[in-house]
């Protein structure tokens, strides 16, 4: 059953994450909740299973359930919350300004997208002229 909750949050993990890299804000949205869900299966999954309630004098300490990946399940279902109410204001807004949901590039990314271009080009002039002083002929 754990092999199978495993390949469920991998296959979450690998799909939200190509929903992350789209264009669309619309997928970016849907890959962050596909990649919150991930997280709560395997934050379930690591838990050592079912156990007696942690209340001290109960049963024995070694038999208790582990708290912590439920702490950290409610964790992860809190921040997604968050992020995802915050990416549909955003998607809301983008909607009443440009009726699109595509996120533009910006204008630092373009920037430097042109400077690596440039460093590669000199880079290579460089390799090449090191090629021909090395070459005697």
């Amino acid at each position: 059953m754990s092999v199978l909750l495993a390949f469920a949050a991998a296959a979450l993990f690998g799909t939200g994450t190509f929903l992350l890299l789209q264009r669309r804000l619309s997928r970016i949205i849907i890959g962050i909740g596909l990649i919150g869900h991930g997280s709560n299966i395997l934050l379930l999954t690591s838990g050592s299973g079912r156990g007696l309630p942690p209340i001290i004098g109960s049963a024995d300490p070694t038999d208790f359930a582990d708290p912590l990946p439920q702490a950290l399940a409610l964790t992860s279902i809190v921040i997604t919350f968050g992020v995802t109410a915050f990416l549909f204001a955003l998607g809301y807004r983008s909607w009443k300004i440009t009726h699109d949901d595509v996120v533009e590039d910006d204008v630092e990314d373009r920037y430097i997208a042109r400077r690596v271009d440039q460093l590669v080009d000199e880079g290579e002039a460089a390799a090449r002229l090191n090629e021909l002083a090395e070459d005697p002929e």
